[in-house]
């Protein structure tokens, strides 16, 4: 534990002395065949959520109940229907990559059992159409919308039952679509989906126990986020299994899992900081990476989770270990966290409890406001990730800047972000992290799973009074555009953009 927590704090140190590094840069700085591409999810873009065979999901189920600000994905931004526009936009643009998922209950109704055609046909068409324009898919098999009638019949994530159903579902989508899709996510930030669905009840499905969760009717939080954890790596790690065996020596293709990360730093020099920041990354990067790069949970979790959290059989062990050829990182923000030893003395625990560590900004993480702009927390994530897990290779799956959704198409802050971070990941890059790709998140304004439509993080604003759900360019569409065109960035770019939006205009992509 020791050499870890003077590992940090001589990460931090370096971080503070690199991050003013890569302010002007272009993308011909990165690596030959870095990829950059923006992102999306399917119960959040897609819509069309009662058409063409689709069943509901846990998902639709949440925000039915008016979870979601009272927003639901009936219609979202509709890219079920505008899949060609959208594409077309995304060439335009100039994407290398867009990254969506497949909603599980659209190509399977049932969970398990007979394919919906028309939902092969749909995923069938959306990729054969980035591929006639240029670009890649990547795909996620599953982001927080497990069918439904799982949930129903055995508890869905809760359960060892749903490795079998996983993995069977993942072997649909690798036999359909694994001819054109190379890169595939099993599941999309297990870790926060586990304390969001499962200890706090602020996502899907709603799981959790007094007095951690909000009015939750089920769920223990003490237990079920580790249990479903430990389920989800069990998935994984058997379709990444029958991946590799059946079908990656003839599709050419790479399988990982991503994890949503924080910049954790200790908010004072004190070893007792240093030492609760170390704890985050434990619970939140290590409890998904150690067992895919040792085999097993970091070892502070298991003395402070103890019988909680679940304990791999050897053959399990050997599974899971080394089942992906890369991890995707999905980071937004920077938390300072203190020492919080008196947490421990509660009788009934939840996960923030166990970590026994206070987030002190854990209202930039999950209010309305934008993030600030704190690029060198990225990078402490990647050289983090680095120095502990052996240099793994790495895509950045989601990054991006909340705004208010209709506030401006003005969005100057989502412009100095993406400056900024993508500056930070070129400074890992140069100093040696072995990260292969970049996803902003999002390529359009969509459902978001906490406030509905109130924020927006997309290059596109999409009007939702409007019946044709008009899609228009934010001003980080023009400046991200650029920098993918090969255009220099910097901070005068930045200026310059701003001070010439009202004259800029959708035909300038194709300039």
């Amino acid at each position: 534990m020791r050499s870890l927590i003077f590992l940090l704090i001589r990460i931090l140190l370096h971080m503070r002395i690199a991050v003013l590094c890569a302010d002007k840069y272009s993308r011909y700085d990165f690596p030959p065949g870095f990829v950059f591409g923006s992102a999306t999810a399917a119960y959040q873009v897609e819509g069309a959520a009662s058409e063409d065979g689709r069943t509901p999901s846990i998902w639709d189920t949440f925000a039915h109940a008016g979870y979601a600000n009272g927003a639901t994905g009936d219609v979202a931004v509709d890219q079920y229907h505008k899949y060609k526009e959208d594409v077309k936009l995304m060439a335009e643009m100039g994407l290398d990559a867009y990254r969506f998922s497949i909603s599980w209950s659209r190509l399977i109704p049932n969970g398990r059992g007979p394919l919906n055609p028309k939902g092969v046909q749909y995923y069938n068409n959306l990729i054969s159409e980035l591929i006639s324009h240029g670009i890649q898919p990547h795909v996620t098999l599953n982001n927080a919308d497990l069918p439904q009638a799982l949930e129903d019949e055995y508890g869905g994530w809760i359960n060892r039952k749903i490795v079998k159903d996983f993995t069977a579902y993942a072997n649909v989508c690798f036999r359909e679509f694994g001819d054109r899709v190379s890169y595939w996510t099993t599941v999309n930030e297990p870790n926060v989906f586990a304390i969001g669905g499962y200890d706090q009840g602020v996502i899907p499905p709603r799981h959790c126990s007094s007095p951690f969760g909000i009015n939750c009717t089920r769920g223990d939080s003490s237990t079920e986020p580790y249990t479903v954890v430990h389920n989800i790596l069990l998935a994984h790690a058997s379709a990444a299994r029958l991946y590799k065996r059946k079908y990656q020596e003839k599709q050419n293709g790479f399988i990982g899992i991503s994890i949503y990360t924080l910049g954790a730093i200790p908010n004072t020099n004190s070893t007792e900081d240093a030492m609760a920041a170390q704890r985050i990354n434990d619970f939140y990067i290590g409890w998904i990476a150690n067992p895919l790069v040792f085999g097993d949970y970091p070892d502070t979790m298991k003395e402070i989770v103890g019988s909680r959290i679940p304990t791999f059989t050897n053959h399990e062990s050997e599974l899971v270990r080394g089942s992906f050829d890369f991890l995707g990182v999905i980071h937004y923000t920077t938390c300072y966290v203190e020492d919080d030893p008196g947490s421990l003395v509660l009788k009934q625990r939840d996960f923030n409890i166990d970590v026994a560590a206070k987030i002190k900004n854990m209202e930039d993480i999950f209010l309305d406001s934008e993030y600030p702009i704190l690029p060198w927390g990225l990078q402490v994530v990647l050289e983090y990730i680095k120095q502990v897990y052996g240099n793994p290779p790495l895509y950045i799956l989601e990054n991006g800047q909340r705004t208010q959704r209709n506030s401006t198409l003005e969005d100057t802050s989502g412009v100095e972000y993406l400056q900024a971070y993508i500056g930070s990941v070129l400074d890992a890059v140069r100093n040696g992290s072995d990260t292969r790709g970049y996803f902003s998140w999002s390529f359009l304004d969509v459902l978001e799973i906490l406030d509905g439509y109130r924020s927006g993080f997309g290059f596109y604003y999409v009007d939702l009074d409007d019946p044709d759900l008009k899609r228009q360019p934010k001003l980080s569409a023009y400046w991200y555009s650029h920098f993918l065109k090969g255009g220099s960035v910097s901070s005068d770019k930045v200026i310059d953009l701003k001070n010439n939006f009202s004259a800029l205009s959708p035909g300038h992509f194709r300039q």
